[in-house]
């Protein structure tokens, strides 16, 4: 009888360690979908901040920025306030305003891949330069920025898109 209980307990608590594992690889997947849909709300809408953490600049070395930068479409509009570290071609005296400018966007296209990565690309025009931004927005949120200026080396930028809002 003894060990008929040891038995019975021992398959009772496997079963109920399997089943509660299943329950949280729902609860994750749930949480994914929930993610994924709000990424791509906040892409649709036209209205979303990237928050870049790592610059990879095309001749030298990653680097991690401990600083806030940032890029920000807000409809027809871009803030850009990002680091740059890279060979200049031609540049106003002093060093120009780098890659921090306010502009407004054109040749603007938003398009998916079949794993729902979101691509924006747009055009920009300031002052001192012309640029090409192509960001990819994963489902996760985390994003990839690609820059490419007509007056300096292009670019790279990694960070993730906010979901909430900062007070």
């Amino acid at each position: 009888m003894k060990r008929f209980r040891l038995r019975l307990f021992l398959v009772m608590g496997i079963a109920l360690f399997f089943g509660g594992q299943s329950l949280l690889a729902q609860e994750a997947k749930s949480k994914k979908e929930k993610k994924a849909q709000l990424v791509k709300e906040l892409v649709n809408g036209g209205r979303y901040t990237v928050e870049v953490t790592r610059a990879l600049p095309m001749g030298g070395r990653s680097v991690n920025l401990t600083s806030l930068y940032s890029l920000e479409l807000r409809g027809d509009s871009v803030l850009s306030y990002l680091p740059y570290f890279g060979r200049a071609y031609s540049v106003p005296y002093g060093g120009g305003e780098r890659m921090r400018f306010t502009s407004t966007m054109t040749e603007h296209t938003l398009s998916y891949d079949k794993k729902g990565t979101a691509r924006i690309i747009f055009k920009t025009r300031t002052d001192e330069d012309s640029y090409t931004f192509n960001i990819q927005i994963f489902k996760n949120g985390s994003s990839t920025i690609q820059v490419t200026p007509v007056n300096r080396q292009a670019i790279t930028y990694q960070g993730d898109l906010l979901t909430e809002k900062k007070e």
